[in-house]
């Protein structure tokens, strides 16, 4: 099947975010294409993942993903783009235990809807990962060496980018606002990661904290590699940005 296009509507504001949809099944295709066009984004749908790893994905804003896909599964596929994109990237699948929870989450994913999914549940989520972007009033927080670019949604270490994921970058930029402020993981999934127009999505406890530690982690392996530790682990309670 051709990879297929499709225009929001120019009348709002969400037009310029592109939305990549990457799924074998024509059926889940053409409802996303539907619904997310409907909302006013521009969507590119990929029914071969392999196809994905060759294209310029420099403006792409968010990636739906499936994972069991035939030649290249969405793990795969993740695991080959991820770091040459920041933008979030939302899984759809029909696995349900919890390791593939923690893999998806390891790889760089930002969010993982199970199927069958409502509709409303994933329009949610997708406003949510699109909104957050611009809500900083400062534009720039300086720790050191280290430096958080709020505009560019980046933070960056004696000059160097440390390559954050959305999720990685959020949950950051959160305790970063408040150095010296414990938060507990739930408090920064609810912050950071949790659909807000849909308190009541699909997401347990132990998902939400699973996914909050695997986040964090990464960040923390990442800012390390690049000779910087800000971030600290409170025991019983969460953690803290050390100013």
């Amino acid at each position: 099947m051709a990879d297929v296009h499709a225009e929001g509507s120019p009348g709002d504001d969400r037009h310029r975010a592109s939305i990549l949809v990457v799924d074998d099944d024509p059926r889940i295709t053409t409802l996303l294409m539907a619904a997310l066009s409907k909302d006013g984004y521009a969507v590119t749908v990929v029914n071969e993942s392999r196809k994905v790893v060759s294209m310029d994905l420099s403006s792409v804003d968010l990636i739906l993903c499936d994972v069991m896909m035939p030649h290249m599964d969405g793990f795969a596929l993740l695991a080959a783009i991820r770091e040459r994109v920041s933008c979030p990237i939302i899984f759809l699948t029909a696995k349900t235990d919890e390791d593939s929870a923690v893999l998806a989450y390891g790889l760089g994913a930002d969010d993982y809807i199970r199927k069958p999914f409502g509709i409303a549940e994933l329009r949610a989520k997708v406003r949510a990962r699109l909104s957050r972007g611009s809500r900083r009033g400062r534009p720039r927080l300086h720790f050191g060496s280290l430096d958080m670019d709020f505009q560019a949604r980046q933070i960056r270490v004696d000059g160097h980018n440390a390559n954050l994921t959305d999720a990685e970058y959020r949950i950051c930029a959160l305790l970063a606002e408040h150095p010296g402020r414990a938060y507990a993981p739930m408090q920064i999934w609810e912050a950071c990661l949790a659909s807000e127009d849909d308190p009541a999505a699909n997401d347990t406890d132990s998902d939400a904290t699973a996914a909050v530690r695997v986040h964090l982690s990464n960040a923390r392996r990442k800012l390390k590699a690049l000779g910087v530790d800000p971030i600290r682990t409170i025991w019983s309670v969460g953690y803290q940005w050390v100013a």
